[in-house]
């Protein structure tokens, strides 16, 4: 997300929360809500952005591989990788 995106969503938010803070009913779903959020986000250590994700995923294609070759089983493709079966 480019920063002026960033920008535009922070100031749809605080718009919004100008009007949501004349009903008091609702500022208290929004408190909820928004403490659900920030509790999920700060449990979860697998989170990253797109392209955090993205980065390592072009970081794993650049180490080496291997591929079953037609016809072969797992049991024999192990093998061949060196594990003792």
């Amino acid at each position: 997300m480019t920063t002026a995106q960033i920008g535009s969503l922070n100031s749809d938010i605080l718009r919004n929360l100008g009007v949501i803070a004349e009903d008091e009913s609702a500022l208290r779903r929004v408190a909820k809500y928004l403490r659900k959020i920030a509790k999920q986000i700060s449990a979860d250590s697998t989170l990253m952005s797109k392209e955090e994700f993205f980065a390592r995923v072009d970081e794993a294609k650049k180490g080496a591989t291997v591929s079953m070759q037609p016809d072969e089983d797992l049991t024999a493709f192990l093998r061949r990788q060196g594990y003792d079966l």
